[in-house]
């Protein structure tokens, strides 16, 4: 794995750390190696947990390459739709160990990953592109209506609403919310529960629940690559 993601596995599960400044930008060489490090967990047969820096899972995508223009905007966002994606499909659980703040882009990571543990603290999570003039894209309207709590949904992408942990639960961006010092430990704890599952059932059944959300995903990321509407 590159530096700016790295990869340990321990007793079958693989825990996938993002470290990439201070906000934990997702950029093209981010999204490279987490892929990788999707690559090498489907090959350890791994409980993946996805967690970033102390303080912050991911502010959402690296600001210097969405600010280059609409092409290299765009080309970001299919990037990390299809990333997305790909979590929402993953043929193990995935965990995220959410250690702080969780915005835009990373808050769709939070919306597309099996279960989701924050921690305590003066964080914010949410979706806030429509906050900073970005109009909200096709897929990630989609990923929200998914996973987002009815009576948050239009909160949270026509809004802008953004969270503190406790809230986030109740929006939908999170499962549970304990102390700092008690993410990780938890997060295992719950990986060598999640071990425990016939994976693939777990797989299959994933997939099936999923069918027409993963159809419709798709869609979504051909129709925003041909027109994000960026521009606020």
């Amino acid at each position: 794995m590159s530096e700016l993601v790295t990869y340990e596995l321990n007793d079958g599960v693989a825990t996938v750390t993002i470290s990439n400044g201070k906000a934990n930008a997702l950029s093209h060489e981010v999204f490279e190696a987490l892929n990788g490090a999707l690559d090498r967990a489907e090959q350890d047969k791994a409980v993946v947990i996805l967690t970033g820096q102390a303080g912050i899972f991911s502010g959402g995508y690296d600001l210097k390459e969405m600010q280059k223009g609409p092409e290299a905007a765009t080309a970001l966002v299919t990037v990390g739709s299809t990333f997305t994606r790909r979590l929402a499909a993953f043929p193990l659980p995935v965990i995220a160990a959410c250690n702080g703040h969780a915005i835009a882009k990373g808050a769709f990571v939070l919306l597309s990953v099996d279960y989701r543990i924050g921690t305590e603290g003066p964080f914010k999570l949410g979706l806030n592109e429509v906050a900073i003039g970005m109009t909200m894209h096709h897929a990630g309207i989609e990923i929200a209506r998914h996973r987002l709590a009815p009576a948050h949904f239009y909160r949270s992408v026509v809004n802008a609403e953004i969270y503190s942990p406790e809230g986030a639960v109740a929006a939908g961006f999170l499962d549970e919310v304990v102390p700092a010092s008690d993410l990780m430990t938890r997060a295992n704890e719950l990986a060598q529960q999640f071990k425990q599952l016939n994976m693939r059932a777990h797989s299959e059944t994933k997939v099936k629940t999923k069918a027409e959300y993963l159809a419709l995903l798709d869609r979504c990321i051909e129709k925003d690559a041909e027109h994000l509407g960026l521009s606020g």
